[in-house]
């Protein structure tokens, strides 16, 4: 099957005092037809880079260079017409903080109908129809009240179930979610995530779930990639991470999550401070937090490379695999 988004060394660079910055370096990403990819790391690893790459919503001035394919077309080749063509109809954006995306003067019923009517030729009447019907669809109660109401008179979660609806309206065959629970308390949150999931499955959408929560990523999607200072440093099934993570960024990751069955007195962290891409040197970015690295591993950066039915950039992955295998012996 061919992938329905293709990202093949993606490096994006903007400008600044100091000359041009790094900020992602040979992103290499694929998502299949109805799948669901999560894209893990800290802040400033550059996962939401990644995701403006793909829509080409760049910061002024920034230069990208690679291959961002869309069902076969070149993204980064498209003209003003497709272009908006691509971001209209083919790709949903679910934002962090749908307050800071939906205009707070105009009611909600406006906010979702503009889409359908100014793009798709759909009458008004016919347009708010629909967009009750989806409201209704993502579990909003009485959503012919709700489209009289303004972005203010609703909750944090109900909002960010509106903006889930807009992105529906338009019938992507791609959503990209940029934490769209952050700003929500936990119940909320199960609800959001479950609501996206049920949709994605219903509707056969493919979706990049982007998170910092690694729990919620693995509970949400089939694969999940692991980002750190601009670069995927593993890329595994779910299941295959939990079970059996292999960079060690991403076992520090799994060991920094509290647990009900162990006790401790405090939360194991990864050493050190995070990182942006152009902050790295030569070789591995993240030797100078990592545990096990060694002198080469400042001289040379590792590819991406295939193991243990996974994605790892690590040269001494094979060592540090076998060693804590004979540790848990």
């Amino acid at each position: 099957m061919n992938p329905l988004l293709d990202l093949s060394g993606v490096t994006v660079t903007v400008p600044s005092a100091e000359g041009p910055r790094r900020l992602l370096d040979g992103i290499d990403l694929s998502l299949a037809p109805g799948e669901a990819l999560g894209l893990v790391g800290e802040s400033g690893s550059g996962k939401s880079m990644t995701m403006r790459a793909v829509t080409r919503l760049l910061p002024r001035g920034a230069a990208v260079s690679g291959a961002v394919r869309y069902d076969g077309a070149e993204v980064l080749a498209m003209d003003a017409g497709a272009l908006r063509r691509y971001r209209d109809h083919e790709v949903g954006l679910v934002f962090q903080d749908p307050r800071a995306h939906i205009n707070p003067t105009r009611r909600i019923g406006a906010f979702l109908v503009e889409a359908l009517v100014r793009n798709r030729g759909v009458g008004k009447r016919e347009a708010l129809a629909r967009a009750a019907a989806v409201l209704a669809e993502v579990g909003i109660d009485d959503p012919q009240r709700r489209l009289r109401q303004y972005p203010h008179e609703v909750s944090g979660g109900m909002l960010q179930r509106v903006m889930i609806a807009s992105v529906l309206l338009a019938e992507p065959r791609l959503i990209l979610a940029d934490e769209p629970t952050t700003a929500l308390d936990v119940t909320i949150q199960r609800e959001v995530v479950t609501i996206l999931d049920r949709l994605r499955r219903e509707r056969g959408m493919g979706m990049v779930f982007i998170t910092h929560d690694l729990d919620l990523a693995l509970a949400v999607c089939g694969r999940v990639a692991v980002m750190y200072a601009g670069r995927i440093v593993e890329v595994r099934t779910a299941a295959g991470l939990h079970e059996r993570a292999a960079h060690p960024y991403t076992l520090g990751l799994l060991g920094s999550r509290p647990s009900i069955d162990a006790r401790s007195a405090r939360l194991e962290a990864v050493p050190g401070r995070p990182i942006a891409a152009y902050e790295a040197g030569a070789g591995c970015a993240f030797a100078p937090r990592c545990l096990f690295a060694m002198e080469a591993c400042d001289r040379t950066a590792p590819p991406l490379r295939a193991f243990d039915d996974g994605l790892v950039r690590c040269s001494r992955v094979e060592e540090i695999h076998a060693a804590r295998t004979e540790a848990t012996a």
